[in-house]
C-alpha cells in the first residue's frame, strides 16, 4: 500500500471539515489536516508541505485568496496545487480565485464525486 498523501483544508465550518476530510480520507489516499483560520492555515502548510491545499475563501484572519497568494510567493509551496472552495457562486469571486493562484474553484454545497475526482487530478499525478 503506498504512503497516505498529506491535504489541508482551512475551514472555518468545523461541520463541513469534518464531512470533507471523511469523503476524501475513506479512500485510504490521504492524510486531512484542518485549520480553522486563515493565519492557522498559512503555518499549517508552510509545516507540512502537502500534496494539495483546498481553501475556503471566507474564512478569519487571512482570506483564501491571501492565502493563495502568500503560497504562491513562497519557492517552498509555489508548486503546491491549490483549490478554492466556496459558496459563492459570482464569476468574480472565481476569477479572483484564480488570479490569486488557486488551480480549482469548487461550489458549495460540495459534489462529493467531483471533489474525489479533482483531488485525485491534483494531488496524486
Amino acid at each position: 500500500m503506498s504512503e497516505r498523501r498529506r491535504l489541508v483544508y482551512v475551514e472555518d465550518n468545523h461541520d463541513n471539515f469534518l464531512l470533507t476530510k471523511r469523503v476524501l480520507e475513506v479512500s485510504g489516499n490521504y492524510e486531512v489536516h484542518g485549520a480553522a483560520d486563515g493565519e492557522r492555515g498559512l503555518s499549517l502548510v508552510r509545516a507540512l508541505s502537502p500534496a494539495l491545499v483546498l481553501l475556503d475563501l471566507d474564512v478569519p484572519k487571512l482570506s483564501g485568496f491571501e492565502i493563495a497568494a502568500a503560497l504562491r510567493r513562497d519557492p517552498a509551496t509555489a508548486s503546491i496545487p491549490l483549490v478554492a472552495v466556496s459558496a459563492s457562486v459570482m464569476t468574480r469571486e472565481k476569477q479572483l480565485a484564480i488570479h490569486s493562484g488557486c488551480d480549482a474553484f469548487v461550489e458549495k454545497p460540495i459534489d462529493i464525486v467531483a471533489l474525489r475526482e479533482l483531488v485525485d487530478e491534483l494531488a496524486l499525478a
